[in-house]
């Protein structure tokens, strides 16, 4: 950490030409890091996460969802027989707080419903047919949305590594995943949770110390510059504030060049799938 921090200074002192403020913001800074900085998983479990084998990850976006209705298990299945060896699954709840995999905050890009995810009870989503809108409907007639529980069952069946995409409800996300890490503690090795709320991130790795975490993340939608998404494995949060923190010096000054687009940063130097 010194030499960023070094390299930090060093620019500070050149753009304020205040010694004195250069070192409040370069220590403060360093305080924040320290304050907030996580417990990192160890390097071995993380290369097994995303490294399975013994080579890079291959990632099911949504369950096979080219081939299947997304987030269903039939798309589970058939990411198993492409030969994916990990498949990435949205965490949604319904209004009764039942844990469900579903992307969308409302129901109809996927479904043959309309509404908010939020205004539906379990049983009232398991009336509707999660493979209305896909090419190939008409093979996955029956197929239901299917319960966070259900999910893993048939990811642990075909040995799948499950990227967990939490899309919010943070205190209900670490609810529902300590009892399923408690239930299911082979999951510690074979699972990563991710989410684009560093509040959940936050709080499920406060929850859940020995969790992989990953944080996808895009500048882009606050900003407006060009979409990118840069991955940072949170397993070392102070690194995650720190490439935050340099953003945020960054783009203010870069976001006039409309053909600029950053570089991804990585807090480990491991071959990242990207779970988006």
């Amino acid at each position: 950490m010194l030499g960023p921090f070094t390299a930090l200074l060093g620019a500070l002192l050149v753009l304020s030409r205040s010694p004195v403020l250069s070192c409040l913001l370069t220590g403060g800074l360093y305080l924040a890091l320290q304050l907030f900085s996580l417990e990192p998983v160890s390097l071995q479990r993380a290369r097994h996460i995303v490294q399975p084998r013994g080579a890079a990850a291959r990632i099911a976006h949504r369950g096979g969802a080219h081939d299947a209705p997304e987030n269903t298990l039939a798309a589970i299945r058939q990411a198993a027989e492409n030969g994916a060896t990990g498949v990435e699954l949205d965490l949604e709840f319904t209004a009764d707080g039942i844990p469900i995999l579903m992307h969308d905050d409302t129901v109809e890009r996927t479904t043959d419903g309309s509404g908010r995810l939020r205004d539906f009870t379990f049983e009232e989503i398991r009336k509707l047919n999660p493979s209305a809108k896909h090419r190939l409907w008409r093979d996955f007639r029956g197929e239901k949305v299917p319960t966070l529980k259900e999910a893993v069952m048939e990811c642990m069946h075909y040995n799948l590594i499950i990227y967990f995409d939490v899309k919010g409800h943070a205190n209900q996300a670490v609810d529902v995943l300590k009892l399923l890490y408690l239930e299911y503690p082979r999951l510690y090795n074979s699972s990563i949770v991710c989410s684009f709320t560093p509040e959940v991130v936050y709080k499920v790795h406060g929850s859940l110390a020995q969790l992989s975490i990953l944080l996808p993340f895009s500048p882009y939608r606050i900003i407006g510059i060009p979409e990118f998404v840069s991955l940072v494995l949170s397993s070392s949060f102070e690194s995650l504030l720190f490439h935050l923190f340099l953003l945020s010096l960054l783009f203010p000054l870069l976001s006039p060049l409309s053909s600029f687009h950053p570089p991804v940063l990585f807090s480990q130097l491991l071959p990242l799938p990207n779970p988006l």
